[in-house]
């Protein structure tokens, strides 16, 4: 890690102390590839502290390098949670997910098919259950695999160019009446999406 980065990584430590994020941040761009890509299938540390993290403290052409490390690695750690899913299924989903959670993502997959994974993709709900579901269900890879492309890219994109090129005047304006008005609309947009969440979440008719 360079003395830029470390130095930025020390003060978001200071705020967000886990050593396994360390660990990863510690081996640079290794680290951030291990990280996006098991977090895709089976450990639960997000990817999107390291990211920004990496980015506050590179110059254009490593922010490309993260853009697309982060984005590759995670869609090929969806494609271990596809094979998870179809090998293990059920008791996978019984073991680690909620009842819930897997029912609101079968809803997800059946009814909106790809761009349900899209959704999954660019949010922040756990994309590791979706391709768990995916792969229990059977979905196409080639539709998985685009559709994660497409939601991880513009995910990982965003947050790598607003920090990385806009970094201090984000910074400033967030500073400022910026972080209420940003406070504000986040809430307002989260509303209705946590309604659209919450109503996923059907009970099969046998189990009525």
């Amino acid at each position: 890690m360079h003395s830029s980065q470390r130095a930025v990584a020390m003060a978001f430590w200071d705020a967000w102390t886990d050593p396994a994020l360390a660990w990863f941040a510690d081996n640079g761009l290794v680290g951030l590839g291990l990280l996006t890509f098991t977090e895709a299938f089976i450990q639960p540390i997000p990817p999107d502290p390291l990211i920004l993290l990496m980015a506050a403290a590179s110059e254009p052409p490593r922010l490309l390098l993260i853009f697309l490390i982060a984005t590759l690695t995670s869609v090929a750690g969806s494609l271990v949670a596809w094979w998870m899913g179809d090998k293990w299924g059920k008791p996978l989903l019984d073991r680690f997910a909620k009842p819930a959670t897997v029912r609101r993502f079968d809803t997800l997959v059946t009814r909106y098919g790809s761009f349900g994974v899209f959704i999954a993709a660019l949010s922040p709900i756990p994309y590791k259950v979706l391709g768990w579901c995916a792969g229990m269900g059977g979905m196409n890879h080639r539709s998985f695999i685009a559709a994660g492309l497409v939601g991880r890219s513009i995910r990982f994109g965003v947050e790598v160019l607003l920090v990385g090129l806009c970094g201090n005047l984000l910074l400033d304006f967030l500073k400022g009446p910026g972080f209420m008005v940003i406070s504000l609309a986040a809430a307002l947009l989260a509303w209705p999406a946590w309604r659209w969440w919450e109503g996923l979440d059907q009970i099969p008719e046998e189990e009525e």
